[in-house]
């Protein structure tokens, strides 16, 4: 081709995007399935506040489903904003991604708060274009508090996200939220998607509020679904009594207009709500938690297991701490402080290259080195013990440069 012929092409393709800019036109978001809006007069608010946070991320652009992330998570506040009654409320929508603006912000509120209205909050929602950048959630959850800081009464705090990319300030900045506006808001998370560790921390950003839940988008198919989603977030009390004998489809005693955890394994013990139980309140169910009897405010990994996989603790064939995981550890530290009773058992972690025997002595290395850094912050030595592992104890796949970073860690285990 010619270079006249190029520069032609290019200058065709630079007016259609400036067009398409122009016309600030903007593709109208459709709900997974024809919802059914519930009748005001029905259902009171239990509610006054709600604030949906959008990931807006780059991996939010990847499928699942054959269907963009983002497009799932559209979709399904879409179907949520048409089945809501016309009730009085304050609504707000804030986005997440490190691009989400051309001023490189965090996060972005794109409406309110303000009184709720279905047209304006949809507008908001179809404006939500792209899925770009990094996942800074954590960032979004602590502006979303202060978004909130001028509410009234009580509050619905609802993240739709697939989890990806993340560490574990989300978690923090849950607690935080909590911590200010207490029995006020209840956290609900929508994952987008199967991936086993972002539902773990979706999971346990709800499990911070309190008295909110989790669930798949991808478990909502239909209206009636949608509708239960709504009522158990926004709504309380029906006018008119159920005429048919309510159905209990997982069979655990809970019937499913009551029920959070509809997913729920036969025969697990379950709470009043439906979901499993989590006595530790780590936000790994007990029937999946490998380490039970976490102390409260603890970081556990998707086993339930008091540990830091969200940074790497030490690198290859070393024993001394990064400066990355100080933060981390100094929250175990001010745990242990609040605990002065509970002596502790710090376990010492490898990946699977080199000799076994090497191995097991790195890991009781990597164990003594974390027991003087808790020392040297003033952590009585007699509370502490160490032991090694080697790596007869894997917590990822070996077979891949994260897993094998994941496993050199220590573990934290509370000694009756």
């Amino acid at each position: 081709m010619t270079k006249d012929y190029l520069r032609t092409v290019f200058l065709v393709m630079i007016s259609a995007l400036l067009f398409g800019c122009a016309t600030g036109q903007v593709q109208t978001t459709q709900p997974l399935f024809s919802p059914d809006t519930l009748e005001a007069d029905q259902y009171k608010p239990k509610v006054d506040n709600f604030m949906v946070i959008l990931d807006k991320s780059s991996s939010m652009s990847y499928k699942y489903n054959g269907q963009k992330r983002l497009n799932i998570a559209k979709e399904f506040l879409s179907a949520m904003n048409q089945t809501l009654p016309d009730i009085k409320l304050n609504g707000a929508l804030r986005t997440f991604g490190h691009m989400a603006s051309a001023s490189g912000k965090p996060s972005v509120l794109f409406y309110g708060p303000a009184e709720y209205s279905k047209k304006k909050f949809q507008g908001a929602l179809d404006a939500a274009q792209r899925a770009m950048g990094r996942s800074p959630l954590g960032a979004a959850i602590t502006a979303a508090t202060g978004d909130l800081k001028k509410s009234e009464g009580q509050i619905a705090v609802i993240i739709v996200s697939d989890g990806a990319d993340m560490d574990t300030t989300p978690i923090t900045a849950a607690k935080n939220m909590k911590a200010k506006y207490g029995d006020r808001v209840c956290i609900y998370t929508v994952l987008v998607g199967d991936d086993p560790a972002g539902e773990t921390l979706m999971k346990q950003v709800s499990a911070a509020g309190g008295c909110g839940f989790s669930v798949r988008a991808d478990g909502v198919k239909d209206s009636g679904d949608m509708g239960n989603f709504v009522k158990n977030v926004f709504l309380a009390g029906m006018a008119k009594p159920m005429m048919a004998k309510p159905l209990d489809s997982d069979g655990d005693g809970v019937t499913d207009d009551l029920d959070r955890c509809p997913d729920t394994p036969r025969g697990v013990k379950v709470d009043g709500r439906g979901c499993p139980i989590d006595t530790d309140g780590d936000g790994v169910y007990d029937y999946l938690d490998k380490c039970p009897n976490t102390p409260k405010g603890a970081t556990v990994d998707a086993r339930g297991c008091w540990t830091y996989a969200a940074v790497v603790l030490f690198g290859f064939d070393s024993a001394e701490v990064k400066s990355e995981a100080f933060p981390m550890l100094d929250e175990a530290i001010s745990i242990l402080k609040k605990n002065s009773e509970m002596k502790v058992e710090i376990d010492g972690h490898t990946d699977n290259r080199g000799p076994a025997a090497y191995n097991m002595k790195l890991s009781e290395r990597r164990a003594k080195s974390i027991m003087q850094y808790f020392v040297d912050k003033g952590v009585e030595a007699e509370r502490l013990t160490t032991k090694g592992f080697g790596f007869t104890q894997p917590a990822a796949s070996n077979e891949t440069k994260e897993g094998r970073a994941k496993n050199r860690r220590v573990e934290l285990t509370p000694v009756k």
